[in-house]
């Protein structure tokens, strides 16, 4: 069903422009690689194809891990009622806060002091499901939420239980959202590069930079790049196909409170058993290494740190703002506007996500460096854009759900498309825009190689911290930033503290045993 709205050339105007910043990256990547004599993509040789193989293999094993775990936490945390609940939602950021490569570095440690050898696609597939999962968690509770009080009711005067419910109602309702933190979750296994370094898993991430750094074949690497972004579009057009094979527009909403299953006895305890472990495990490692290494730990000078923290916030916070506009932008005016060639282009902007920072740093560099525009502004953009796939992917799954007749009315009744905005969308997506920010705040605190190229000069932040001790062997010196990126992580998580106590969950009687 299509949307028959008037055209409005101003919004034209604004996705263009917005859409073709984004797209600039990738062109300057798609450029240099054919502006080379050798061609635009090389024989991938048994290298290239065991990094290839490895990487759709995580992408299967984490994308099966992260919608099977993730969806039923999201389900549990939005519907259900059970023992620290409300502590265990929250809890939830921990992996988000907690970046793949600490995760890999300390289980590698703690491994190694057991007399274990913790490496291999297994143990890195885990590691990543960990550290990914809150993008389905957040953005399926964030469905399940919405969903009103109808259907859950219409539900169990059927008969159905929690779980039956989750299954034949809600799930089906979710799956939009599901999708997009499938994907949000593959984009980041093609991107990592650290943990994936550390436990010995070729994949294109670290070819990308091998060849780069390793080879000094900056086309090469560009060459892996791009095949890194074919497989993402691969990926990206899967979730758009099932997003519209799922489209169902919901009449509820976040005012519409809807009675939730009060769990008793063994049903309560798998409950909380199954929202606590992500958090404990994700925290518990760095704890327990910390206690392990508390020596160590003390003989740094932790002074400077106050310093790498601020420029650490500043920087999270302007790129969640840089990032979110554009993705709202992106996502109302590719709902308004049906014109094939702007489509297209909305759609390959926000594939900015699955070019490995390092790489995007060197496209970023190879356009913009002869202009002479100042790293810091170039390093935001850098983050926007890579980001933009985060922000705009929950503000796709939850437009999808608003019936087109709502904005047919608004403009029947003479309404221009900054008031439909202001009056119909915005509030509409004032949840989705507040965990979109989250996500493209955590994401940006974390990230390592877009920061450590594109970084003003003695401009040091968290992450580029982190790696410089980690590279040195020093795991102590890093615990101490690593655990400031976790906690900055952390604290976004008190903007969700307002919508939580503004829930309210009545619970229908305790089911039968």
């Amino acid at each position: 069903m299509e949307i028959k709205l008037p055209p409005r050339p101003g919004l034209t105007g604004i996705l263009s422009a917005t859409a073709a910043l984004n797209l600039l990256p990738l062109l300057g990547l798609s450029i240099y690689c054919l502006s080379k004599p050798e061609g635009a993509f090389r024989a991938l040789g048994s290298e290239g194809i065991e990094q290839l193989g490895n990487t759709l293999q995580l992408l299967l094993l984490v994308g099966l891990g992260v919608g099977a775990f993730g969806s039923s936490i999201g389900w549990l945390t939005a519907s259900c009622n059970f023992p620290g609940k409300k502590l265990l939602t929250i809890a939830q950021l921990i992996p988000l806060a907690t970046p793949a490569y600490l995760e890999a570095a300390v289980l590698t440690d703690l491994g190694s002091r057991e007399g274990l050898r913790l490496h291999g696609l297994g143990v890195a597939a885990a590691v990543l499901i960990l550290s990914t999962l809150p993008y389905v968690v957040l953005l399926s509770r964030d469905s399940f939420r919405q969903s009103g009080r109808k259907h859950l009711e219409a539900s169990r005067s059927l008969g159905l239980g929690a779980w039956a419910s989750f299954r034949r109602v809600a799930l089906p309702m979710a799956i939009p959202a599901i999708t997009s933190g499938v994907a949000l979750a593959g984009m980041e296994v093609v991107n990592e590069f650290g943990a994936m370094e550390l436990l010995g898993v070729p994949t294109l991430s670290t070819g990308i930079l091998q060849r780069w750094q390793g080879e000094g074949d900056p086309q090469g690497a560009t060459s892996l790049a791009l095949i890194a972004l074919a497989v993402v579009a691969v990926l990206v057009a899967a979730q758009r196909w099932q997003r519209r094979l799922s489209r169902r527009w919901d009449q509820g909403g976040p005012g519409d409170h809807f009675e939730g299953w009060q769990l008793r006895g063994p049903r309560a305890w798998l409950a909380t058993i199954l929202c606590l472990l992500p958090p404990l495990l994700s925290a518990g490692l760095p704890l327990a290494w910390i206690l392990r290494s508390s020596d160590q730990l003390r003989q740094e000078n932790l002074a400077e740190l106050f310093g790498l923290s601020a420029r650490s916030l500043a920087l999270g916070l302007a790129a969640a703002a840089m990032a979110v506009f554009m993705a709202l932008v992106l996502a109302i005016g590719g709902r308004w506007q049906k014109v094939a060639w702007l489509k297209a282009s909305v759609f390959m902007a926000g594939l900015g996500y699955a070019v490995p920072g390092a790489v995007l740093a060197l496209a970023l560099l190879l356009l913009f460096a002869p202009l002479g525009l100042p790293p810091l502004l170039l390093l935001l953009y850098g983050y926007s854009n890579r980001f933009l796939a985060v922000a705009k992917g929950g503000l796709d799954a939850n437009l999808e759900r608003l019936p087109p007749s709502i904005e047919e009315a608004a403009t029947s009744l003479g309404k221009n498309w900054q008031e439909v905005l202001r009056r119909v969308h915005l509030p509409i997506l004032r949840s989705p825009l507040l965990l979109a920010s989250m996500l493209v705040f955590v994401d940006t605190v974390k990230e390592l190689p877009l920061t450590f190229a594109l970084r003003p000069f003695n401009f040091d932040t968290l992450a580029v911290r982190v790696f410089q001790y980690a590279s040195d062997e020093r795991l102590g010196a890093a615990l101490a930033p690593a655990l400031l990126i976790i906690l900055l992580g952390l604290s976004s998580a008190l903007l969700l503290a307002a919508e939580l106590k503004q829930e309210k969950i009545e619970p229908l009687p305790p089911l039968a045993s």
